[in-house]
């Protein structure tokens, strides 16, 4: 795995850890363009920030030239790690999330950690992909409407179910999904044609099984709130279920699709 400055470099970025409030009022505002949340609602709150940095825990952003394009909110863990609380970027597919992943990783091995945890929505392919193929990041346990009632522009109206994520980075270990994930599945959850989840009948054991995921949540909330709520609850069912009965998360299709084992 390449250091967080050949990524920072391949992105055009910059990224270092912010001390000044001046800084931290960029992140604030970072954050409101990107979630649009109501006061009671902002992700990391420019006090917070500003504890955070004073006592040795994460808040690093990356700057392309003097503009802050992505920032990261971070805080220490038991059990050796670094809860990633809030990542953002000014814009999707540039790389700057992978950039700040990767300067997270960095700054954990400096001080000994083996880990970072984070939150993310299961129905969300694009993070999905990111966290379980690209950094090779392990789903450890399904949270169900984890954060309550969130009011921003991209989570409003929806339950906060959440699975926390796990990259484990100590010595010896890359941080990837050990082997290949089964290529015979029983598929557990997939879409019909008029985009709505279909559930198998029964639970499968003892099997690999495929949970499908919608294509674009975000956009369906807007146009079909109903949809996207069957959605929510298929997947808390079939994957939150799946999990709660100790079923393990290998890997993630280029289907959208989460491939979790059995026991």
């Amino acid at each position: 795995m390449g250091s967080h400055q050949d990524a920072a470099a391949a992105a055009g970025v910059v990224v270092r850890e912010l001390r000044e409030i001046g800084e931290f009022k960029q992140v604030y505002r970072l954050f409101d363009e990107i979630w649009h949340p109501e006061p009671r609602n902002v992700p990391a709150p420019v006090e917070l920030m500003i504890g955070f940095a004073h006592t040795g825990n994460y808040v690093a952003g990356a700057f392309d030239g003097d503009t802050l394009v992505g920032a990261s909110v971070g805080f220490l863990a038991a059990d050796r790690a670094l809860h990633s609380h809030v990542t953002g970027a000014a814009a999707i597919g540039r790389g700057v999330g992978y950039v700040l992943k990767q300067h997270q990783r960095t700054w954990c091995l400096e001080r000994g950690l083996d880990k970072i945890t984070w939150t993310f929505d299961p129905l969300v392919r694009r993070n999905a992909r990111f966290n379980l193929v690209k950094l090779g990041a392990r789903p450890e346990q399904y949270l169900a409407d984890f954060y309550g009632v969130m009011a921003d522009a991209i989570n409003e109206g929806d339950a906060s179910d959440r699975l926390l994520a796990v990259w484990r980075i100590g010595p010896g270990d890359e941080g990837e999904m050990g082997g290949e994930p089964p290529r015979r599945t029983y598929p557990l959850l997939w879409e019909a044609e008029d985009g709505r989840p279909v559930a198998a009948a029964g639970k499968a054991a003892g099997a690999a099984v495929s949970i499908a995921t919608p294509s674009d949540v975000e956009t369906l909330r807007r146009t079909d709130p109903e949809a996207a709520k069957d959605w929510r609850t298929a997947v808390r069912e079939a994957l939150g279920g799946a999990m709660e009965a100790g079923g393990h998360v290998v890997g993630f299709t280029d289907r959208g699709e989460y491939v979790v084992l059995i026991n």
